[in-house]
């Protein structure tokens, strides 16, 4: 699969996961970590709401991972798969600029028609300065910038936090979340598709906002802002 925008700041982003995407068709197991076939001892199927750790995703996100994945139950996530753990990495990360790192793996339990939903964080340079988005994304008024396309969602929002090594200093936080390894477009209402990835995406913004302690929550609303801009 590839993704070109003409947005450079999603492209350094999402599109360097959609990249690796394509790379990995077929790539799942229990917590983004075993291998298809019997499910081992531990293997455990919960909702939404629990998944990534257990305060990630709002029960907003969780419909909207149904309407997304077409199922309401999901692979536990792996333990690594935690808010906190994201939010500690970005912390050990500042104020260098990174590339895409895993936050969330979301799969869709044994059995079922397979799925993969991959949340994922980046530190970027600063507040968004390029040309808008292409016509596939519908820009949302969320934090400093908000793209929403059918098979991915983006949320930038600035953090000023007592957690962060350089207090003067404003993060530039960028969540990703996409579906991994699609062979061909998705099917079904756009609108509803861009209007879950877009929750979806808000939910573990606001969750990462509020880990950090980022003034004002990084100003990202109480609730998905899913009118365009």
């Amino acid at each position: 699969m590839r993704t070109v925008i003409s947005r450079r700041s999603v492209r350094r982003g999402l599109l360097s996961v959609a990249t690796a995407g394509s790379l990995l068709l077929g790539a799942t197991g229990c917590g983004g970590d075993g291998d298809e076939g019997e499910a081992p001892k531990d293997y455990k199927v919960v909702a939404g709401t629990r998944l990534c750790g257990g305060d990630a995703l709002s029960a907003d996100a969780s419909k909207a991972l149904k309407t997304i994945t077409g199922s309401s139950r999901f692979e536990a996530s792996a333990k690594k798969y935690t808010v906190a753990q994201a939010a500690a990495d970005l912390v050990e990360a500042f104020p260098i600029s990174t590339v895409a790192k895993d936050a969330c793996r979301v799969y869709t339990p044994l059995g079922t028609p397979k799925f993969e939903l991959r949340i994922t964080w980046r530190l970027a340079d600063g507040a968004p300065t390029d040309d808008p988005a292409a016509p596939k994304f519908t820009v949302l008024k969320m934090g400093e910038e908000a793209l929403a396309a059918a098979d991915m969602a983006y949320v930038r929002f600035a953090c000023r936090s007592d957690r962060l090594s350089h207090s003067s200093g404003v993060a530039h936080i960028d969540i990703g979340v996409q579906r991994w390894g699609m062979p061909k477009p998705p099917e079904g209402d756009v609108k509803a598709l861009k209007d879950a990835y877009a929750t979806v995406a808000h939910s573990f913004s606001l969750a990462m906002a509020k880990e950090l302690r980022c003034e004002k929550n990084g100003g990202l609303p109480a609730r998905p802002v899913l009118d365009p801009a």
